[in-house]
């Protein structure tokens, strides 16, 4: 991963535009990659400790609206926000993570997602920051990065998070900041819907698909991908798809489901998943590939 560590001024010409026009915008941007202009920017954020559900409708919106033609913004943190890098860098398409803390690779959090901020970069992404090289991470710099996550960005969409996290924070900010605020509904009993359900009661608007996203941003729509049928080359692979209409599921529920030997369904699903009709989203939770 390249090393050199560029640093622009807010009175450069390069500055980004729409972060200048914020409350308290950075002074100096230290970054790596590129920074470009007239590019349309959209924010997508989220918990850390996601559900298989989350998981899902972070990489097939996320990526959708990569596809459509926005660069995809969020923090290189665990969870939602690491998932919606990675589903941009699976289309080939650019995606730009804001720092809480030095952009140097000593200053990286977490370490584990090195690898992410390296493919970042070779995709042609950017990783931004306003703290300089060798700064590690506190409890201040993290919640205070989410302003620029937002200043940069059309709007912010909001997947799975608690009422208090930094996820709601980046909200915050972007209400603040007149940009659009997006919230994904979850289950009422579920710890991670409060948050999404709670800005939609604020006034965010409640999407289901990328195609709500773009409508609102009065932007082109996208072939919509979140309802394209997936068929198997048989009744066995068919019966694993139905099944997993409905969302993400491990392959023991699969198994108990469908009622086929547990050697026969790990053989299709890696048949499926070889054909890029469905994906692991870790833990042997298996979902379709939209």
């Amino acid at each position: 991963m390249q090393e050199y560590i560029e640093k622009i001024t807010i009175d450069d010409k390069n500055y980004p535009a729409d972060l200048k026009k914020i409350k308290n915008p950075p002074k100096i941007l230290y970054f790596r990659g590129e920074i470009k202009q007239n590019e349309p920017l959209f924010a997508v954020v989220g918990a850390r400790n996601c559900s298989s559900y989350g998981k899902q409708a972070t990489i097939d919106i996320a990526g959708n609206l990569a596809e459509a033609g926005l660069t995809i913004v969020s923090g290189l943190a665990p969870g939602i926000d690491s998932f919606a890098h990675w589903a941009t860098i699976e289309r080939g398409k650019r995606t730009i993570a804001v720092f809480g803390t030095g952009v140097d690779k000593q200053s990286i959090y977490p370490s584990e997602n090195m690898r992410l901020a390296e493919k970042i970069l070779e995709t042609g992404g950017l990783l931004i920051s306003e703290y300089p090289p060798g700064t590690q991470g506190t409890r201040w710099t993290f919640p205070q990065r989410n302003r620029i996550i937002s200043g940069l960005s059309l709007g912010v969409l909001v997947i799975e998070a608690k009422q208090r996290s930094g996820a709601l924070i980046t909200a915050d900010c972007a209400f603040e900041q007149d940009r659009k605020v997006f919230a994904l509904p979850g289950s009422i009993y579920s710890l991670n819907s409060k948050g999404p359900h709670f800005l939609i009661k604020k006034g965010a608007k409640l999407i289901e698909n990328s195609n709500d996203i773009l409508k609102e941003l009065n932007l082109t729509l996208a072939e919509n991908n979140d309802t394209n049928e997936i068929g198997g080359q048989n009744a066995e692979e068919n019966l694993i798809l139905n099944i997993l209409e409905e969302g993400g599921l491990h392959i023991d529920q699969i198994i108990k489901t469908t009622k086929l030997s547990a050697a026969k369904t790990a053989g299709i699903l890696a048949i499926l998943e070889m054909e890029e009709k469905i994906r692991n989203l870790g833990g042997n939770i298996y979902a379709l590939r939209r």
